[in-house]
C-alpha cells in the first residue's frame, strides 16, 4: 500500500511537467489505476486525483466506468473494463482480455462520484477542442479549489487559444483565494478585478462579507469591486446603447414608407402593420422554397433573394389598395383611418387563413448567425448589427429615389403643392399609387429584418404600427431626416427607460413626453416646407 502511495505521488510531481493531450506511459498509468483497486478510501481519493490531472485521453474512459461500476480488478490485479456482452478490456491498452475468474468490481460512493465528477471535468481542460477546454474553465472558475490549480498551471502552460487562456487564468485565481497565503490572495484578488463575471463577483463579495480575516486582502477586495461595479456600469450604457439603435433601425425600416406616404399623400394608413407583416411572410415562403427546390448550399442566399421579393409583393398590394379604395377617400381622413383599420384586419385574417394561425419560424442565413463580445457580458449579435446597416441602406436609398430620379422630383413637388404640380403637368394621380406602393415596399422589407429577430405571426405589424406613428410624428411629417432622428432616439430612450421602468410603462412616458413635444412644436422636430405643408 506505501508503495501505492509512492508511486501515486510520484505521479502528481510528474504531471505539471506534460503537455497537454500527452498521454502517461502504459506502464505509468497502469501503477495510477491500480491505484483505484486500494482497499484504502486515501488510496482511491489519490488515484482518482493523479488521474484527473494526468492529462491523459484514456483516464476519461477509465473514470467513466469507475463510475458507471464496470471498472474491475482481475485476480493478478490487472484493472479491465467491461464492454458489451460482458467482454473486458485492458483499461490501460484497450487490448481484449479474457480473465480466468470473474473479477472484482470496485465500488464507489457519494463522495468518491463526486471527486470523479471533478476529475473528469479537469481532464477536459486537455481536450482537443477549445469549446471543451472553455466550458472546463468556466466550470472550474464556478467550482473554484486550490487543489484545482497545479491541474490549471498545466493547462494554461500550453493554452494557446486567448479566450481559453483568460478564463483559465481567472479559474486559477479564484482557487489561489483560498491558499493559506494572505500575499497569494492579494495577487489573486488584483487578478479577479479585471473580470465582470457574477462568479467574481460572488466571490470577492463573500471575501468582504467576512471571509476574509487580513485587512489588506479585504480592502483589495472592497477596491476591486469598486472597479467591477464601474465596467459594469459602462457595459450596461453599451448594451443600452446598442439594443436602442437596433430598435431604433427597426422603427426606422418601419416608419420610413409610413413617412413617405404620409408625408405626400396625408393618408393616415392603418394597414402599414400589414404591409410589414406580409414582408415577414414573404420571407418565410422564400425560406421554405429554397428547402424544398435548391440545394442546401443555397439555403443562405435565400434572404438576400426575400428583400426585392418582399418589396415588390408589399408594394403591389399598396398599389392594388390605393386605386381601388383609397384613392377615392383623399381629403376624409376618418373615412380613410377607418377603411384602413378594415383592410388592416381582412389581411390579418387572408393571412390565417393560407398559412394558419401559429407563428412561422424563419431562420437565420449562417452569416447572421452568433455574434462576437466586445467586453464581458457585452455581446454584438451578427443579426442586430446587419439590421441596423441594412436600415441605413435603405434609407440612403430612398434618399437618392427622392433626390435623383423624376418619381423622386414629383413626390416632392407634390408633397409641397399638390395643385400648382398637378397644373405643371405633374400625374399626382399616378404619383399618389407609386408612392404609396413605395411606402408599402420598404415596410415590406422592414418585415424581412423582422423576421430575423422573432417569429412571423398574422399581428406581427400590430406591435409597430403605433409606434411607426409616433416616429413620424415626432420627427415630422414627411421628413426622413427626422423619421431618423425620431426613430433613433426613440428606441435608445426606450432602451434606457425600461430598466427602470420596464418596458410598459417605459413606452407610456415616451408617449407622454411625445404629446407634450407636439403642443410646443406640432409639425415635429423636422418640417417640411411648402405652401400646402404650411397651410
Amino acid at each position: 500500500m506505501r508503495l501505492i502511495r509512492a508511486l501515486v505521488i510520484l505521479g502528481l510531481l510528474l504531471v505539471p511537467l506534460m503537455g497537454r493531450a500527452a498521454n502517461l506511459p502504459d506502464a505509468e498509468l497502469a501503477k495510477l489505476v491500480t491505484g483505484l483497486a486500494g482497499d484504502g478510501f486515501d488510496d482511491k481519493i489519490a488515484a482518482i486525483d493523479a488521474l484527473g490531472t494526468s492529462g491523459d485521453a484514456r483516464a476519461v474512459a477509465i473514470l467513466k466506468a469507475l463510475t458507471d461500476g464496470k471498472l474491475a480488478a482481475s485476480d493478478d490485479k490487472q484493472m479491465l473494463i467491461e464492454g458489451a456482452g460482458g467482454k473486458f478490456t485492458d483499461a490501460v491498452t484497450g487490448a481484449p482480455v479474457t480473465p480466468g475468474a470473474e473479477p472484482e468490481r470496485i465500488h464507489v460512493n457519494n463522495r468518491l462520484r463526486g471527486l470523479i465528477d471533478g476529475a473528469l471535468s479537469r481532464l477536459t481542460l486537455y481536450s482537443a477542442d477549445p469549446g471543451d477546454r472553455l466550458s472546463a474553465a468556466t466550470e472550474a472558475l464556478h467550482h473554484p479549489s486550490l487543489g484545482a490549480v497545479p491541474s490549471l498551471d498545466k493547462a494554461l502552460a500550453t493554452e494557446q487559444d486567448k479566450g481559453v487562456a483568460a478564463a483559465l487564468k481567472l479559474a486559477r485565481a479564484a482557487g489561489l483565494l483560498q491558499s493559506p497565503d494572505a500575499a497569494v490572495r492579494l495577487a489573486a484578488v488584483d487578478e479577479l478585478a479585471a473580470s465582470t463575471d457574477s462568479e467574481v463577483r460572488g466571490l470577492l463579495g463573500e471575501l468582504v462579507g467576512g471571509h476574509e480575516s487580513d485587512p489588506k486582502v479585504i480592502a483589495a477586495a472592497k477596491t476591486a469591486l469598486a472597479k467591477i461595479e464601474r465596467q459594469l456600469a459602462y457595459i450596461e450604457i453599451g448594451i443600452n446603447l446598442f439594443q436602442g439603435l437596433s430598435l431604433g433601425s427597426v422603427l426606422l425600416l418601419a416608419a420610413m414608407g409610413l413617412a413617405v406616404t404620409f408625408g405626400v399623400m396625408g393618408v393616415i394608413n392603418m394597414a402599414h402593420g400589414e404591409m410589414i407583416m406580409l414582408g415577414a411572410y414573404t420571407t418565410f415562403v422564400v425560406q421554405e422554397i429554397f428547402r424544398a427546390f435548391l440545394p442546401a448550399g443555397l439555403f443562405d442566399l435565400y434572404l438576400v433573394v426575400s428583400v426585392p421579393a418582399a418589396f415588390l409583393v408589399a408594394g403591389a398590394v399598396g398599389v392594388a389598395l390605393e386605386r381601388t379604395i383609397i384613392r377615392f377617400l383623399y381629403g376624409r381622413p376618418l373615412e380613410t383611418l377607418l377603411a384602413t383599420w378594415g383592410i388592416s384586419l381582412m389581411l390579418q385574417q387572408l393571412v390565417r387563413s393560407i398559412f394558419g394561425a401559429p407563428n412561422k419560424e424563419v431562420a437565420n442565413p449562417s452569416w447572421m448567425t452568433g455574434g462576437f463580445q466586445i467586453l464581458g457580458g457585452f455581446t454584438v449579435t451578427w443579426n442586430r448589427l446587419v439590421i441596423i446597416a441594412f436600415g441605413f441602406v435603405v434609407l440612403g436609398a430612398l434618399v437618392l429615389v427622392l433626390r435623383r430620379t423624376n418619381l423622386g422630383l414629383h413626390m416632392r413637388a407634390v408633397t409641397q403643392n399638390r395643385k400648382m404640380a398637378a397644373i405643371m403637368g405633374i400625374p399626382t394621380d399616378k404619383v399618389d399609387a407609386l408612392t404609396f406602393g413605395l411606402g408599402s415596399g420598404i415596410a415590406g422589407m422592414a418585415g424581412v429584418a423582422l423576421s430575423q429577430i422573432g417569429n412571423v405571426s398574422p399581428n406581427l405589424g400590430t406591435i409597430y404600427i403605433i409606434d411607426s406613428f409616433m416616429v413620424v410624428v415626432f420627427g415630422g411629417v414627411g421628413s426622413l431626416v427626422g423619421t431618423l432622428a425620431g426613430a433613433m432616439g426613440l428606441g435608445v430612450v426606450n432602451k434606457f427607460l425600461e430598466p427602470f421602468a420596464g418596458a410598459v410603462l417605459g413606452k407610456i412616458l415616451v408617449l407622454v413626453a411625445i404629446i407634450i413635444f407636439i403642443q410646443f412644436r406640432p409639425r415635429g422636430l423636422f418640417a417640411l416646407k411648402g405652401r400646402s405643408v404650411e397651410a
